[in-house]
């Protein structure tokens, strides 16, 4: 076998057994405190060792996540730091978790990989499991402010910004927009205190969008587009 097709046939494999692995659920949310579990599974037919590490992070105006250590003043108990799984074998890891300042968040990302390891490339495949701790208190939904909702009808794009004023943690669910036709929606994103987040979603009908729809648990919050072209022919 040539080198390039030595070469295709580990890149074959490595994307099967990176589509093998699992993480579930991948996000778990409560108030105050967290007591849960989540399901690592390895449906690949090697064994794979997994090394767990809960790690905090913040995210960007873009929706970037920014990962660091964990932070001091949050709490992560694990029925175990690392474990093997065997081929077809799912681990179910229980942990506790508190934080001396509500809202707090964190991630706990298990890391693959396999327990020999040969010359050359070593694949490792790392998959999270998010927490969010919410104060008690409901949230303001007034302290939402949403901005900048333009269409543009040159690049086929909706835009804008939403922001957070508030001290407490809320999730966007989903954001949607209006109008004849209208298709597709942008998936749901944590919006963090005193953070914003700028949205961005295609548009392909050919009447233009009239307006953008923020989804939250409970409620759901409507904006019009104060600039909408019609599409060029």
């Amino acid at each position: 076998m040539t080198p390039s097709l030595h070469l295709a046939a580990f890149l074959l494999a490595a994307a099967a057994t990176c589509a093998a692995q699992s993480i579930q659920p991948v996000i778990t949310e409560y108030k105050g405190a967290a007591e849960g579990k989540f399901a690592v599974t390895n449906n690949s037919l090697i064994p794979m060792v997994v090394v767990l590490e809960p790690r905090s992070f913040d995210v960007d105006d873009q929706g970037k996540g920014l990962y660091r250590d964990l932070d001091p003043e949050i709490h992560v108990e694990l029925s175990a730091m690392s474990f093997v799984l065997q081929p077809q074998q799912t681990h179910y890891v229980f942990y506790r978790a508190s934080a001396e300042r509500l809202p707090s968040w964190f991630t706990v990302y298990a890391t693959f990989s396999s327990p020999s390891h040969s010359p050359g490339v070593d694949l490792r495949l790392m998959l999270p499991h998010t927490v969010y701790l919410y104060s008690k208190r409901p949230f303001d939904q007034t302290q939402l402010q949403i901005t900048a909702i333009n269409y543009d009808a040159t690049t086929g794009h909706i835009t804008g910004t939403i922001a957070n004023q508030s001290d407490s943690l809320i999730r966007v669910q989903s954001v949607t927009p209006t109008g004849p036709h209208a298709t597709g929606d942008l998936g749901g994103f944590p919006l963090l205190p005193g953070r914003k987040r700028q949205v961005d979603l295609a548009w392909t009908a050919s009447t233009p969008p009239t307006g953008l729809e923020f989804h939250f648990p409970g409620f759901t919050l409507k904006r019009p587009i104060t600039q909408a072209q019609v599409l060029p022919e």
